[in-house]
């Protein structure tokens, strides 16, 4: 696990993705990989780094068929992963990039219990906002399995919130659609339902599985719940807009990669 950790992170530093881990942990062993997940993160904490919150992936069930898992994953976000709306992305900030619309739940109220409710969830949540997930990944070519994918920190880039905050009363998430447009033209369609059903049962999920592991939601703990359509391959230069009915718009824009002999 340390050898998997090491080799993520070097990928991390360089900018130079890296080989699968799989072959650096028990075949199938999605413990072994939250395990390398967590020496990650602790690394990132301990050079004063701050988690601010929690993604869900693997929620499509297409996704899971195609990785061999029939559960969600998870990985922690953090404050310097976090991009103000529209703010410009520098290229290579995040390996291999692709994008996705969510809907994200910030919380008002600790989640602690073993087993939850959505109407847990539904009270514990201060608000809803538009997300863009810029995920990536340290593996080169995205030759990934759910192993890799969650040694990986779930895949894990930046993100970009909306700024409108929007209350769940205001809302039905399993209906609300969703497109991603690139300069006005649509690169991905969806709704609500294609996240676990409802963005609301993959916070469930995340709820249960954390406080499990001791490590349960609070109070303004940010969660990605999930894509509620199809990744987009991003190029530099491109801007991305997230339209969610209900929740608003939110931009993710995309620097160009430095001139070569550029020193900055």
């Amino acid at each position: 696990m340390e050898s998997a950790a090491e080799r993520l992170d070097t990928a991390r530093r360089t900018g130079v993705p890296c080989a699968p881990v799989r072959d650096l942990l028990p075949p199938g062993d999605l413990d072994a990989a939250y395990a390398v997940q967590t020496l990650l993160s602790d690394r990132l904490v301990a050079s004063g780094r701050r988690i601010t919150g929690w993604k869900i992936g693997l929620t499509s069930p297409a996704v899971q068929a195609q990785l061999g898992v029939d559960t969600p994953d998870f990985g922690p976000l953090f404050d310097d992963t976090a991009v103000p709306d529209g703010a410009e992305i520098p290229w290579g900030a995040v390996l291999q990039p692709r994008a996705e619309a969510e809907v994200a739940l910030v919380l008002g109220h600790d989640l602690p219990h073993e087993r939850h409710t959505v109407a847990d969830v539904i009270r514990a949540t201060a608000f809803a906002l538009p997300a863009v997930e810029v995920v990536g990944s340290r593996i080169r070519d995205w030759d990934i399995t759910a192993v890799d994918t969650i040694a990986d920190n779930a895949s894990s880039g930046v993100y970009v919130l909306g700024t409108r905050p929007a209350l769940l009363r205001e809302l039905d998430l399993r209906t609300a659609g969703m497109v991603l447009e690139r300069r006005g033209e649509p690169v991905s369609t969806g709704a609500g339902a294609a996240c676990l059903g409802n963005p609301l049962h993959a916070a469930v999920w995340l709820a249960d599985t954390l406080a499990r592991l001791g490590r349960p939601l609070r109070a303004g703990d940010t969660v990605l719940t999930g894509a509620l359509g199809p990744m987009t391959a991003v190029e530099p230069g491109d801007v991305l807009e997230a339209r969610i009915d209900g929740l608003g718009s939110v931009r993710a824009a995309f620097g160009r990669p430095a001139p070569e002999g550029d020193a900055r």
